[in-house]
């Protein structure tokens, strides 16, 4: 037994099946609310190409039901059941061709699957939907799992309503908390449980790339031999072997899943990448570099500086993260895996010159697995709230001749606080996930204050979290 598991259920008598069963109901009306929101778009007619009508193109910015997953339909030859990547590329415009599509290769197979019966875009935003809800659903039930009602931030929270629906999200999702959930719940040897959740983050990679940056913390976590290193090997003092199983576990699972795309249609697989790297900073990114460099350097210069200080801007902050980690280690006896992949991803989210609204549903499991003070999560759904509306108004307003200044426009004014308010809590909330502590520690306190008895454990503790609520 580890020290974060438990086998007399204590735990899990504290979130039994009943309360389980609830979080995953309110969590299903979450997500029944977000579909409805998004087929406001759809219908009631549709074109030769299945395309929704009338004035499709002003009704998805005007009334905020825009998705990325109905207005896909048309553009990646996902109507013309295209299987993904294998015949596909990109050409000299940057165009996707030919099944291809912009996303890793799990997200197109999902792509590709949910317009297998779809005959028009209200079709295919219907059965993607059905697709995506059950890895929504599970994700909300891990998290219950793990934090118990702190889950509810993820079940009822308005980013679920927002954008359940509006990309490939949820699968990602699942990935980086199932891993948690293996590490901290699954009753096996430490390397066992963490090359597991090696797995489904190198899972998570080919759905949406970030969760492999969790595997470095996650690898730093098994060398020091987990909670206060009492999963360490005997005789060691540094487990190498179990963090480098851990590493390859990742990489591994991510060429498993790639080489039959990149072997099937290599030109088609490539092109996922090589379109986001041609994709330039402009105004649908929604990133700090286009406000913030754009009007100094001119467009051309800050494209050729954000391609070049964004990656290493993002490395830097990874080396931070887990830094200090490392410093929390050697004063602390953990090395906090869970507050510093949530620092990682905020360091991402932060630099990356894309930052689309739908990340949000990224970053919130953190704020249920990190214990944060909830004004950090309320004050980013107000700002997010403020971007994933007021963008759609704002283009709308752009498209259609509406006034777009920022001085006479709501919109306008909404997106730059959407901008640079999720950029400044995204700052604050890398040092605040660094110093607080995740939940799965009380379940360590409680372990510990009702009597393990091993060598190294400590007869009445109760570990304080920094910050929590």
């Amino acid at each position: 037994m580890t020290p974060e598991h438990d086998d007399t259920g204590r735990s899990a008598s504290r979130f039994g099946r009943p309360a389980a069963v609830v979080l995953v109901l309110l969590c299903g009306l979450t997500l029944l609310l977000g579909f409805i929101n998004k087929d406001r778009c759809t219908g009631p007619a549709f074109d030769q190409w299945g395309r929704s009508q009338p004035d499709y193109d002003e009704r998805n910015k005007e009334e905020v039901c825009y998705s990325d997953i109905q207005h896909l339909w048309i553009g990646r030859d996902i109507d013309r059941h295209v299987f993904p990547y294998v015949e596909g590329g990109i050409n000299d415009k940057g165009i996707l061709v030919g099944g291809s599509v912009e996303y890793p290769v799990l997200s197109g197979l999902l792509i590709w699957a949910g317009a297998i019966f779809a005959h028009n875009d209200a079709e295919y935003l219907l059965f993607s939907s059905l697709l995506l809800a059950p890895f929504g659903l599970l994700t909300g039930w891990l998290l219950g799992k793990l934090a118990r009602w702190r889950a509810l931030l993820w079940a009822i929270g308005p980013p679920l309503i927002l954008y359940a629906f509006h990309n490939w999200d949820l699968p990602v999702a699942l990935c980086s908390v199932a891993a948690v959930y293996v590490v901290h719940r699954w009753n096996r040897p430490l390397v066992e449980r963490a090359t597991v959740a090696s797995v489904l983050l190198g899972l998570g990679f080919a759905f949406k790339v970030y969760p492999a940056a969790f595997v470095l913390p996650l690898m730093l976590f098994v060398a020091t031999g987990g909670w206060r290193g009492q999963e360490m090997p005997a005789g060691k003092k540094v487990d190498i072997a179990g963090a480098v199983k851990v590493a390859l576990a990742s990489v591994v699972t991510v060429v498993l899943v790639n080489l039959p795309f990149a072997v099937a249609g290599y030109d088609g697989w490539m092109a996922s990448f090589e379109f986001q790297q041609l994709r330039r900073v402009d105004i649908t990114t929604n990133s700090i570099w286009y406000w913030g460099l754009r009007p100094f350097l001119g467009d051309d210069p800050m494209q050729d500086l954000v391609g070049v200080v964004s990656p290493i801007a993002i490395l830097v902050s990874f080396a931070i993260a887990a830094g200090y980690g490392w410093l929390r280690f050697r004063r602390e006896g953990t090395y906090p895996w869970i507050p510093v992949s949530g620092a990682m991803l905020c360091g991402f989210m932060l630099l990356h010159k894309v930052h689309s609204p739908q990340y949000t549903l990224w970053l919130v499991p953190f704020f249920v697995l990190i214990r944060v003070r909830l004004m950090w999560v309320f004050a980013y759904f107000v700002a997010d709230l403020a971007m994933g509306i007021g963008i759609f108004r704002w283009f709308w307003a752009i498209e259609f001749g509406q006034p777009a200044g920022i001085y006479d426009s709501l919109s306008a004014q909404a997106v730059m606080v959407g901008v640079w308010g999720r950029a400044a809590l995204l700052v604050a909330l890398f040092v605040v996930f660094l110093k607080s502590r995740d939940v799965t520690d009380d379940d360590r306190a409680d372990f510990t204050r009702e009597g393990d008895h091993r060598p190294g454990a400590v007869p009445g503790l109760r570990l304080r979290s920094t910050g929590a609520v």
